[in-house]
């Protein structure tokens, strides 16, 4: 509150006896408003950061650009972006626990636009590199801050649910943004630049309406915590000193769970961002055949899927685990190490639609982990104070994976990039198993 009263304390009206329908009503309206317009920034990150993977196909096959911007080139790039990506993951989430949501992000999406900008008017390796970088710390105010954000509006015992349906953010935009962007750049103006001037113009539409509707927590609309403590009115307890970033991180690093997700979180990110980044490039080499479009419309089915499984899992994790987030986990995660196996030989017959399914059902598995242990599970072990700080941990080590996503791609041929995904998953499911039982810290 603008008075430094916290929510919960004999000031807040909403917790006194005078509290009515009313003030439920406008907490019902805050809650979905403010996952309506989280869900939308994060989905909107996605239509810039999605621009390079699908510039590729136009990039390699570009004379005037193809022999400075080889494929090993490309893979460099995407490390540089990916590197950045991770520092920030690091950075912006304790800048959230500190300053709040609303001017991390802001910031990241303003420079998430101008760096897409920048890079669609140019044909130059080094301003691509420059750029990238600054795409890859402006893309990293997004998860953490917003995953805060949206959590400190949804109680403990509905949040698998809720996150579960917050987190198809990015699977939605990975699944929209490919052909959205490919239908600019491939058949509309016939250029790859184009790619990153839509991802731009979209991000920088999307800015404006997280700028009028978005709220940092429910004390900034005079509304309490759905899970702060009741306490007496009149009691005249003082409010407790928040703890410093400093001390929020040391917790951090000592809580096993947390240490847990983000060795997990690292093995699973390279395959997801292999596929989001090189996942056109991917199909091209599988499918010879297809044109550029298609290969750009095939990984769909990727995030298809991803979109159905952050919501199944969520539920499940609730309702058939009581809010526990690991055993669905790590049934995910056996899913994905079958699937990842079998991807070089089914997708050997050729046939476009085996690459769909195949596609499919490594997204749900894919996803349905990923979204437990980057959204809902980070944010039970960090608890009220340290849920960004906790988060961007995670997801920073995730990002240190991620590099390898991005790179590898460029190096490796396709059998040995799925075979070791497949190894990586089947770790994190060893890693996450003896956490079978773990509930959330703030239940």
């Amino acid at each position: 509150m603008p008075d430094g009263t916290r929510p919960g304390t004999a000031l807040d009206p909403l917790r006194s006896p005078a509290a009515g329908p009313g003030s439920v009503r406008r907490s019902q309206r805050w809650r979905w408003q403010i996952f309506a317009v989280t869900w939308i920034a994060y989905a909107g990150f996605y239509f810039v950061r999605q621009a390079f993977s699908v510039a590729k196909l136009g990039i390699l096959d570009d004379p005037a650009v193809n022999h400075t911007l080889t494929s090993h080139t490309l893979g460099v790039i995407d490390a540089v972006y990916l590197a950045a990506y991770a520092v920030g993951q690091f950075a912006w989430g304790s800048w959230a626990d500190r300053f709040g949501p609303r001017v991390v992000v802001i910031g990241g999406m303003a420079g998430a636009v101008a760096a897409s900008a920048v890079i669609g008017l140019s044909s130059s390796l080094v301003v691509f590199g420059v750029a990238m970088a600054v795409q890859g710390l402006a893309q990293s105010t997004g998860w953490a801050p917003l995953c805060k954000n949206v959590t400190s509006f949804v109680p403990v015992k509905e949040r698998g649910r809720i996150l579960g349906l917050w987190c198809t953010n990015y699977a939605f935009g990975g699944l929209a943004a490919p052909p959205f962007l490919g239908w600019w750049a491939y058949s509309v103006f016939d250029s790859w630049h184009a790619a990153f001037l839509a991802g731009s113009a979209t991000l920088a539409a999307v800015l404006v309406l997280f700028v009028a509707f978005q709220r940092d927590e429910p004390a900034d609309v005079g509304l309490p915590r759905p899970d702060a403590p009741e306490t007496t009115a009149g009691s005249g307890a003082a409010p407790e000193a928040p703890p410093t970033s400093r001390a929020i991180y040391r917790e951090i690093l000592r809580n096993r769970m947390v240490l847990t997700l983000s060795a997990a979180y690292f093995l699973l990110k390279p395959a997801r961002y292999a596929l989001l980044l090189w996942g056109p490039v991917i199909v091209s080499e599988r499918l010879p055949e297809v044109g550029k479009l298609e290969a750009t419309l095939i990984p769909v089915a990727f995030g298809v899927a991803g979109v159905l499984a952050p919501m199944t899992v969520g539920w499940i994790s609730d309702r058939l685990f009581s809010s526990r987030r690991v055993p669905p986990c790590v049934l995910s995660l056996g899913l994905l190490t079958v699937m990842l196996a079998a991807f070089v030989p089914l997708t050997a017959t050729g046939s476009t639609w085996t690459m769909v399914g195949v596609l499919a059902v490594i997204g749900f598995g894919l996803y349905a982990a990923d979204a437990l242990i980057a959204g809902v599970a980070a944010v039970d072990s960090g608890g009220l104070a340290g849920a960004g700080t906790a988060t961007g941990f995670v997801n920073g080590c995730g990002s240190v994976g991620a590099i390898l996503g991005g790179l590898l791609p460029g190096f490796l041929p396709t059998t040995v990039l799925f075979y070791g995904f497949a190894a990586a998953a089947a770790l994190a499911g060893v890693v996450m198993l003896p956490h079978w039982n773990r509930t959330a810290v703030t239940a």
